[in-house]
């Protein structure tokens, strides 16, 4: 099974940038779809943004289109999360996931969650 391990995280002012990093063990990498979803405080799990298998599609939450771009390295086994334009808005605990059922872009059936790594942005 694919473990997962997020980093990158800290903390970042308005308008500023951060690439997030999560690393998969494994052999079975690029069998995967990857995901990010983000939790802020006293909300729900959201998703942010998918990739497919190959990293030849992309999909993303209306909140971070534009800003955010997801990207995967398979000979690295690890799926990046470009972050730009930081508002105060976007600070949450951020996670990657995956998912080997079709339809990448559907935020359901995505598992195997990391720790997640914790995004700050101030005003």
């Amino acid at each position: 099974q694919v473990q997962l391990v997020e980093s990158g995280g800290g903390l970042v002012q308005a308008g500023g940038s951060l690439r997030l990093s999560c690393a998969a063990s494994g052999r079975t990498f690029s069998t995967y779809a990857m995901a990010w979803f983000r939790q802020a405080p006293g909300k729900e799990r959201e998703f942010v943004a998918a990739i497919n298998r190959s990293g030849g599609s992309t999909a993303y939450a209306d909140s971070v289109k534009g800003r955010f771009t997801i990207s995967r390295d398979n000979r690295k086994n690890t799926v990046y999360l470009h972050m730009n334009s930081l508002k105060p808005e976007d600070t949450a605990v951020y996670y990657c996931a995956r998912k080997n059922t079709i339809g990448y872009q559907d935020s359901v059936g995505y598992n195997g969650w990391g720790q997640g790594t914790q995004v700050t942005v101030s005003s």
